[in-house]
């Protein structure tokens, strides 16, 4: 199955796909699932051997922003109701 046939990701949450490629590599897709759309977050075209520490930092990356993200949301929540808003 490819990253384009897969089913909606819940918001926040990030789903690796890989494929083999030739020779010997493979193709990696990382997708993050947001509120409204799931979005490609890197593509990795050709990655031979252990391929873990090109893609690991990246994730910690999108994670991280959406849980920043998440987190401004509710206090810009937090801040509307508390004002009347």
């Amino acid at each position: 199955m490819s990253a384009q046939d897969a089913a909606p990701l819940r918001p926040g949450s990030v789903l690796l796909c890989w494929e083999p490629a030739p020779p010997g590599a493979m193709d990696v897709t990382a997708r993050l699932g947001l509120a409204s759309a799931d979005v490609t977050l890197a593509t990795w075209p050709n990655l031979h051997g252990d391929w873990t520490p090109v893609v690991h930092p990246t994730l910690l990356e999108a994670i991280g922003l959406h849980a920043a993200l998440s987190v401004a949301i509710d206090a810009l929540s937090l801040a509307n109701h508390l004002a009347g808003v």
